[in-house]
């Protein structure tokens, strides 16, 4: 019986129910992992409308009421989901910060290295839904803003650290062309809306490049 206390079965209280470890816990964060890892799966294979705590409950192998204890609305979830997609995101483009005393990566191979997201088809596809959530809902829309916003500075400082006579103002305007060109090229080059030929990808490829490495002029 737990109706005397009413806060057992919450995170972070120090009295988990029996078999429940806490979420703070190193076994905790793994199962929580694992909530995450299917909220994803749910979201790539039957998209935002279908990722309701029942199905991802599903999905994960567990009961409605351990999910809640890990998450207890679908909010919360949704939130956790996007900042564990957006963080990792970032990660990846971890060639675009500059190192120590440097210039950071090549931006050929900085270049290679965002563009290799691409390949994978499935990670595209969650990136559709969650613009697509971002569409209708607020908490989702000013996640993907931060994300964005974040993005672009890691990719003007990239800029200015390979093109130092850039002005802040012009890094960040090809900073957010390269995001633009990016996003909207990951559908063509992921398979979902069709390959571009072979002669667009170079194009592109030279596009991108000359905006990494700030030059060329933009009009």
């Amino acid at each position: 019986m737990t109706a005397d206390r009413p806060d057992a079965d919450r995170p972070g209280t120090g009295r988990p129910s029996a078999g429940r470890p806490s979420a703070a816990t190193p076994k905790g964060e793994q199962r929580r992992a694992a909530v995450l890892d299917a909220a994803r799966h749910v979201l790539v294979t039957s998209g935002g409308a279908e990722l309701t705590m029942r199905a991802v409950a599903q999905a994960a192998g567990v009961r409605l009421g351990n999910l809640q204890y890990y998450f207890p609305s679908r909010t919360e979830l949704l939130a956790a989901l996007l900042d564990s997609v957006l963080a990792g995101a970032l990660e990846r483009i971890a060639g675009l910060a500059p190192a120590p005393g440097g210039g950071g990566a090549d931006p050929g191979a900085a270049l290679e290295s965002v563009l290799a997201d691409h390949e994978d088809p499935d990670l595209v596809r969650l990136f559709t839904e969650v613009w697509a959530m971002a569409a209708h809902d607020a908490d989702a829309a000013a996640a993907v803003t931060a994300f964005y916003a974040a993005y672009a500075d890691r990719v003007a400082t990239f800029i200015r650290a390979h093109a130092p006579d850039t002005t802040p103002e012009e890094a960040r305007t090809r900073a957010e062309v390269f995001l633009m060109l990016m996003e909207g090229a990951a559908l063509f080059r992921s398979g979902i809306a069709g390959r571009p030929a072979a002669p667009t990808e170079a194009r592109l490829r030279r596009v991108l490049l000359g905006l990494l490495e700030g030059r060329g002029g933009m009009g």
